[in-house]
């Protein structure tokens, strides 16, 4: 496949890494995945053929290493791949202050929430004791859960057998919309986010996720 020609560095780094999931591949990398299926959890609608390819893509350029791990191979950056930080990051202000966010219209996939939700736990925050939310999803068939406790953190399509003191029962949209930080958690609950359980558990809730990386970048003015 011929390329732009051009000796521009601007062009050489996007012909490399500009194509389609390499920066959401990168994204999952720096974010603590390292196996296959980890990170296609945060990519859900990438087919493992291209997720394949992307990674092969990545180790050829030197960006990524594969490393036999305990159960697998495994995937990690290298300096390289690192020294990419700067741009996804660059890339995700740009994104949360120029583009529109309109939630409850936005074709989202509910898997790559929850991945992020898992990973910003404030661990320091947690109850003493484990505990599991529950999450019932308009239109989704069946429940999430979230089993929060100070040394692992995981969501599942079954409660793996903790005590249950919480349900959210929301739309997708509107979770997501709390969580990108469109809107406020006392937004959220005006816009249909009921929890249910003990009153101190609820009001502790917002207080145990850090929330999107990027939620504290409001929109540009008159966005």
């Amino acid at each position: 496949m011929s390329g732009s020609g051009q000796f521009c560095s601007v062009a050489r780094a996007h012909e490399a890494i500009g194509g389609r999931w390499t920066l959401l591949v990168v994204r999952e990398l720096l974010c603590g995945s390292r196996r296959f299926n980890d990170i296609r959890r945060g990519i859900p609608r990438i087919s493992r053929t291209m997720l394949s390819e992307r990674l092969q893509e990545l180790v050829h350029l030197g960006a990524v290493t594969r490393i036999a791990g305990e159960h697998g191979p495994e995937y990690e950056l290298t300096e390289a791949g690192r020294d990419l930080m700067s741009l996804v990051g660059a890339l995700g202000a740009w994104g949360q202050r120029w583009l529109p966010r309109h939630a409850e219209v936005e074709d989202l996939d509910l898997e790559p929430l929850f991945v992020d939700m898992q990973r910003r736990i404030r661990s320091e925050a947690l109850p003493k004791d484990p505990l599991v939310v529950r999450f019932e999803i308009d239109g989704q068939h069946k429940p999430r859960f979230l089993l929060l406790r100070a040394r692992e953190v995981s969501h599942c399509t079954q409660n793996p057998g903790f005590p249950e003191p919480i349900c959210v029962r929301t739309s997708l949209s509107v979770l997501a919309a709390w969580w990108r930080g469109d809107v406020g958690f006392t937004e959220a609950r005006r816009m249909g986010m009921n929890l249910e359980g003990p009153k101190e558990l609820v009001r502790a809730f917002p207080d145990w996720f850090e929330r999107y990386l990027f939620a504290d970048i409001g929109p540009a003015i008159g966005r």
